[in-house]
């Protein structure tokens, strides 16, 4: 017969945990009441709670410096849009400070181009151009309501804008002297030399001039530098209008006159108000006779 074998007494490991956990507390109090020792226990204690006790200090640290870095952020990223703000408000109105002086030098330079020339003269400001960067085309919101007529004289800036071509009631076109189809009488203003300044896009693009032609130099004393203004012999355009400066001059083929470029007197692509001259050439010519 086989001899059965005697049951072995097993306690579960969870109850061996749990009971060595409560003798550790039930140490670790009488320590702290009776100032008993239990230095193996108390040794026991040290190994299991200690490092808990550090990694759930390690862990409050690392939360209380995330909240910490939070609160920071939020409060940078609150002074960063208020100086955004700051920052923006301040462009804005130094845009609208250098407007206001570019209108102020503006309405400058028209007082002093209406005192240079001695002829009635209404104001007006630009209200629409063909496209492209130059005022060779534009419309004025003054028209024939206002006393304004085709022929009459455009000045801005220093002196000669162009001719209105067109006119509406309350508005009216300009067509400018770098404008290809436009050609005006001209002379030399130091020599009285005769000679015509044409319109010319494609050099105002590449150089902003416009072409001088057919000068008639007999002396020799025309100079790069010199004024030019619009001719009295001219059909349209009242005589003594500053066009420009001559930038390039060269003895023609003919060996007879002379051609080159012409610095303009205006600024024709910052154009925003002009002068309307109400005297037209038949009238100015009426006035000296």
């Amino acid at each position: 017969m086989k001899r059965r074998r005697k049951a072995r007494f097993h306690i579960p490991l969870k109850y061996v945990l749990l009971s060595l956990s409560t003798l550790c507390i039930i140490a670790m109090f009488a320590s702290f009441l009776f100032d008993v020792t239990f230095t193996p226990l108390n040794t026991a204690a040290g190994y299991v709670f200690i490092p808990m006790q550090k990694g759930i200090n390690e862990v409050g640290s690392m939360v209380s410096s995330l909240a910490d870095n939070l609160t920071e952020l939020r409060d940078v990223m609150k002074r960063n849009e208020e100086l955004q703000a700051q920052v923006d408000e301040l462009t804005t109105e130094l845009s609208v400070y250098k407007m206001e002086q570019y209108d102020i030098q503006d309405m400058r330079e028209l007082l002093a181009l209406d005192e240079q020339y001695n002829y009635e003269k209404i104001g007006a400001s630009i209200i629409g151009k063909d496209a492209g960067n130059w005022f060779d085309t534009f419309i004025i919101d003054k028209g024939y309501n206002d006393g304004i007529e085709v022929d009459m004289n455009v000045i801005a800036g220093s002196g000669l804008v162009g001719i209105i071509t067109d006119v509406g009631p309350n508005y009216a076109n300009v067509r400018s002297i770098i404008d290809d189809r436009n050609s005006v009488s001209a002379a030399v203003l130091t020599t009285s030399d005769q000679c015509f300044v044409n319109g010319d896009l494609e050099m105002m693009g590449k150089s902003q001039v416009i072409e001088l032609a057919n000068l008639k130099d007999e002396d020799d004393e025309v100079a790069v530098g010199d004024q030019v203004v619009t001719s009295h012999t001219s059909s349209k355009y009242v005589p003594g209008l500053l066009i420009g400066r001559i930038s390039e001059l060269k003895m023609d083929p003919n060996n007879l006159t002379k051609s080159g470029t012409i610095t303009p007197a205006v600024d024709f692509e910052h154009i925003k108000n002009v002068l309307v001259i109400l005297d037209k050439k038949q009238s100015v010519q009426s006035k000296d006779n």
